[in-house]
């Protein structure tokens, strides 16, 4: 093999290398989004899922009072 070729190989692996991080990053940064996203979405469904239990609460004891 000669230097030439050694050096184009090499630079292939160092192309491949830093593709492959940016891959790394790219996902890493998904995976924080999504995690984010989902803690947001659970929040949400809490809160209306409180609104509902007060909601209903309140009705029956407006039906109970009359």
């Amino acid at each position: 093999m000669t230097a030439e070729s050694q050096m184009k190989l090499a630079l292939q692996d160092a192309k491949f290398n830093m593709f492959m991080q940016e891959m790394r990053d790219r996902d890493n940064q998904r995976a924080e989004d999504m995690r984010e996203l989902r803690t947001a979405l659970n929040n949400n469904v809490r809160n209306m899922f409180i609104t509902v239990i007060i909601g209903v609460g309140a009705m029956v004891v407006a039906v109970m009072m009359k």
